[in-house]
């Protein structure tokens, strides 16, 4: 009789375990950069709806960063920044040639209190409307940039989708072929994974799990 009312709260206990090493698994799968993981999500969606796949602009990119970080990490809409910041802060705070800085024929721009992966990003976050699909499916984009910013171990954090209608590979150029270094954050197209500020935040949340991990296996050891 010992034995057995020994062994059901240890496979209760083991199970809970395991579930929750799959939490862990599951949320330190945030590795290098997420804001590419997206443009191939948008595109992906796009070619399903028979529209076109747009260029991953690494220009369009660090602006869409440039337009986050606008926002001051207040998801306020008051804060929206004026189109003339795109031609006289972004661009030249991302090396982007100003001539060929085109318009903007689209965007997203979503704010949340906690972290989303790529895919929970797109289908929840940033398309929630009509107007959302309007936009992503719009058959003038032919190029895309992604931004992605947090601001503190809390949150916000803030992704920002634009798309310009230029002709691809000569529009939104950086100096150089390469952005300026940003100080936070990660931006689509720059083949390099996301800032350790942004990095330092989700292992905030990682090491919490890891915490409940560890207290869940030494209460396990005692049963």
């Amino acid at each position: 009789m010992f034995s057995s009312m020994v062994f059901y709260p240890l496979a209760i206990c083991i199970s809970l375990l395991v579930s929750s090493l799959h939490m862990v698994a599951a949320h330190t799968h945030v590795h290098g950069n997420p804001a590419d993981e997206l443009v191939d999500i948008i595109n992906k969606n796009r070619t399903a709806h028979k529209s076109s796949k747009l260029y991953d602009n690494p220009g369009l990119g660090c602006m869409a960063l440039q337009y986050i970080q606008a926002y001051n990490g207040t998801c306020d809409e008051s804060k929206s920044p004026p189109e003339v910041d795109i031609t006289e802060v972004f661009a030249p705070d991302c090396g982007v040639e100003l001539p060929t800085v085109q318009t903007i024929s689209g965007r997203l721009l979503a704010c949340r209190s906690h972290y989303a992966k790529p895919p929970e990003a797109f289908s929840q976050v940033l398309i929630e409307s009509k107007k959302s699909l309007s936009v992503l499916y719009d058959g003038n984009h032919t190029e895309v940039g992604v931004g992605l910013s947090g601001t503190n171990s809390d949150g916000p954090y803030f992704w920002c989708v634009l798309f310009g209608s230029g002709q691809p590979n000569s529009t939104f150029e950086l100096e150089g072929g390469q952005a300026l270094k940003q100080k936070q954050g990660c931006f689509s197209g720059s083949g390099v994974p996301c800032s350790a500020a942004l990095m330092s935040k989700v292992l905030w949340s990682f090491t919490g799990l890891m915490v409940l991990v560890a207290v869940m296996g030494s209460s396990c050891l005692f049963l």
